[in-house]
């Protein structure tokens, strides 16, 4: 029996995280020197509580328990006994840098998506009444085809990237100004995301003009001071309305569909170029495509496929065709529907913020006009999160790449570049309040994120070292020519929209300038080699190992967990994997570098003199889901234990970016055992 007559292997229900508390034991340090460690658990508030043995949850059994005399009042004993043995002398072990796990679906994929590109039927059909009235159908018919053939090219583009793409890695493949320039069209396209999806949501929820407009950017800066924290569900709320929005589109086409007879649509102006520059004022329909070539890298790889030779062509094909489907023809239905309205056009136009609850109220009920603005409201708001986490991804990796000030890679204690977000905060609220209206947010929408799409699929079309075939190189090339002719337009005929991107390029290219002529670059400190040991055999184990003869310990820095893990490693023997999680709140995956990381760099210094006698392998990841990379690496190494420091989190912390234990532990494989200490 052990502690509070708890027998050994017993179990006690855990009332925060349905875990199972496996009291093995607790050691306390003794209170006089020569005595032995007390075996009896002291009270939780204890501060001489040492080791804490985390036991599984409640449907699998304990695999071992420990077998010394008197229980794991012994432990210290063994491992001072175990220590006097003769070290195990080891080859000198690499330092291995992961990326974070490719854990993304291509269902979770297309959730993801549809939480930006599916909101843009929100505001694409009202803006077009605004501008043609009720002879705005052809117009938003080729939209709705316009859209079609970009996802058709964004299919091909995300299988050239399995590892991560965007406007900013495919336009890396000619020059890193031309990539500059690309990720600085996407930045604007993000800062006018952000601001005009912010709005039109809070137009959705009944507001109007300059409450609107207020609410509007109270929200940005709350949106901002959450993203602060590094939420874990980031973008989650997107994923959960994904389905209610589709349902809500279906009820709304099946609605309409008795008032077909009173379709009276009008037929378009004979003048082509009124025609045309009504329709370049439409295109926004093309919004939040270039996500999906973002995101490639942390989706599955495909069944045929591995690391060394990465795929998504399923996965990403399946997320832009489902999507784009929806988004096609969910927006020519409601196209034709809208030219159904039994109202004028002018009262029509007075909807053009939120005519989806408009159409709600005259075909369904008065009611249901509030679930639609409800649910496309809410789905408004998570673009505007989507985007804003999309602004510090691009920030971050373009300083990363050394394109923008190191400052930019700053992070705060959860992980966030505080640089970045500020920027992505402030910038948009700035554009906002200039900008004031929805039609003058999307006049300056276009022109970013059809230059983006320019440069992301023209890069492909003419690199000739992505694997295209000469028929997608020609269709991609025909999509550039008549997307160019889109965006000159646009340039042309919307002078503070091309005002707007000349300064976004400007500043982006001068900030560029500075760092790379005046920033110099910071060397990587040598770090000295380790010592060459001699093999030596391995010699018998007398008995079984405590907890395994693969242990993972997770540490970012000299934790009492690491003292731990090096503690059983050296009395019995194991193999010991040290990770390094530096943990980056944003979603673009990337290889990071120890030796830049300070924190890293000590603490593997530091074990190179304390553990070389050990067989110790160290690991360093970037990653925004520490706890997934620390299941996938203690699946992918096949270990028997994992160890962890316990969580002092404040409880709001834990609450918007979980608890990194308990995600671990209801996670884990049921082979691996997790000992927490703390």
């Amino acid at each position: 029996m052990l502690g509070h007559g708890l027998p050994v292997g017993d179990r006690q229900p855990s009332p925060k995280a349905g875990l199972a508390l496996n009291w093995i034991g607790v050691c306390q340090p003794p209170a006089r020197p020569g005595d032995r460690c007390q075996t009896d658990p002291p009270a939780k508030e204890s501060p001489h509580a040492r080791y804490l043995i985390l036991g599984l949850p409640r449907h699998r059994q304990p695999a071992v328990a420990w077998s010394c005399p008197q229980a794991l009042g012994g432990l210290m004993d063994c491992l001072v006994k175990a220590a006097a043995a003769p070290p195990r002398p080891t080859a000198a072990a690499e330092i291995s840098t992961v990326g974070r796990p490719r854990n993304v679906g291509w269902v979770r994929a297309a959730a993801l998506l549809y939480g930006d590109w599916g909101t843009s039927k929100a505001y694409v059909i009202g803006l077009g009444l605004f501008l043609m009235g009720y002879a705005a159908l052809p117009h938003l018919l080729a939209v709705c085809a316009i859209t079609a053939l970009v996802g058709v090219n964004y299919i091909w583009v995300c299988r050239c990237f399995a590892t991560g793409g965007g406007v900013y890695t495919a336009a890396g493949l000619h020059t890193r100004r031309l990539a500059v320039i690309g990720g600085l069209l996407l930045l604007a396209d993000y800062i006018v995301t952000a601001s005009l999806s912010c709005l039109d949501a809070f137009y959705y929820f009944g507001l109007e003009g300059a409450q609107a407009k207020k609410w509007a950017i109270a929200a940005l800066f709350a949106i901002g001071a959450a993203n602060y924290l590094g939420p874990k569900h980031t973008g989650s709320l997107a994923i959960w309305l994904a389905a209610p929005a589709v349902l809500v589109v279906l009820i709304l086409i099946i609605g309409g569909l008795p008032h077909l007879g009173n379709f009276h649509p009008q037929p378009p102006p004979p003048n082509l170029l009124h025609n045309w520059i009504a329709f370049t004022g439409m295109i926004l329909a093309l919004s939040g495509v270039e996500a999906a070539a973002s995101n490639t890298g942390v989706m599955r790889l495909d069944p045929d496929a591995t690391p060394d030779r990465p795929s998504v062509r399923i996965t990403s094909g399946r997320a832009v065709l489902s999507v784009m489907v929806e988004v096609v023809l969910g927006t020519a239905l409601l196209s034709v529907l809208a030219m159904c309205l039994p109202v004028p056009a002018h009262e029509a136009q007075q909807h053009k913020e939120d005519l989806l609850r408009f159409m709600g109220q005259v075909y369904i009920a008065p009611q249901f006009g509030w679930v639609v603005a409800v649910v496309f409201g809410l789905l408004l708001l998570s673009a505007v999160n989507t985007a804003m986490c999309g602004m510090v991804s691009l920030l971050y990796v373009m300083a990363r790449d050394q394109e923008l000030p190191e400052q930019f890679t700053h992070l705060n204690r959860f992980g966030v570049p505080w640089a970045p977000l500020i920027a992505a905060t402030v910038i948009p609220v700035i554009v906002l309040d200039l900008a004031e209206s929805v039609e003058n947010l999307a006049s300056l929408y276009a022109i970013g994120v059809v230059g983006a799409i320019v440069l992301d699929v023209g890069s492909c079309a003419f690199a000739a070292q992505l694997p295209l075939s000469p028929r997608k190189r020609w269709v991609m090339k025909g999509t550039v020519a008549l997307l160019g002719l889109i965006w000159i337009t646009i340039a042309l005929t919307k002078p503070y929209a091309l005002l707007f991107v000349c300064v976004v390029l400007a500043a982006g290219l001068a900030v560029r300038e500075y760092a790379r002529r005046f920033q110099p670059a910071v060397p990587a400190p040598a770090v000295a080699a380790e010592p060459a040991q001699a093999q030596a055999t391995e010699p018998e184990r007398e008995h079984p190992p405590f907890l395994g003869e693969k242990l993972l310990v997770a540490a970012r820095g000299w934790t009492p967990a690491l003292q731990f893990a090096l503690d059983q490693a050296r009395a019995r023997n194991s193999m010991l994997l040290v990770l390094f999680v530096r943990e980056v709140a944003v979603s673009t995956p990337m290889q990071g570098d120890w030796q830049k990381d300070p924190d890293a760099r000590r603490l593997f210094t530091r074990l190179q003199r304390e553990a070389a006698n050990l067989n110790v392998h160290k690991l360093y990841s970037i990653s925004n889901a520490p706890a997934e990379t620390i299941t996938d690496l203690a699946a992918t190494f096949g270990v028997d234990t994992v160890i962890l420091g316990g969580s002092k989190r404040a409880k709001l912390v834990n609450l918007l970016k979980g608890n990194v234990v308990t995600q671990v532990a209801s996670s884990l494989p049921d082979t691996i055992r997790l000992v927490v200490v703390g």
